[in-house]
């Protein structure tokens, strides 16, 4: 093993620590949070350290397919943001 490889394991080791502890702190936000805004910003953050520790996976195993299910995971999280704000706001999702 080179250099490079070892330098790229720890960096993808010490990115996987990151955002774990980003994904913990959106979680106690999300059951702590004073408001109902907090707690959807607290969602969709986890949303999106969700699809980041999903691409981490996918670096560290070397395969493509978490990269394509990242990338339905981050439309189905921004349409589950909306219609949940949507909701909070209007009392119902579909006029």
């Amino acid at each position: 093993m080179t250099l490079a490889t070892h330098i790229m394991d720890w960096a993808l080791a010490g990115a996987f620590v990151i955002v774990a502890a980003a994904q913990i702190m959106a979680m106690v936000r999300l059951w702590v949070g004073p408001s109902t805004g907090d707690r959807i910003l607290a969602l969709d953050t986890m949303v999106i350290n969700a699809i980041g520790l999903i691409v981490l996976l996918g670096m560290a195993q070397g395969t493509q397919i978490y990269f394509e299910a990242s990338l339905i995971i981050a439309m189905l999280g921004f349409v589950s943001t909306v219609a949940y704000a949507r909701f909070v706001l209007r009392g119902d999702i579909i006029e």
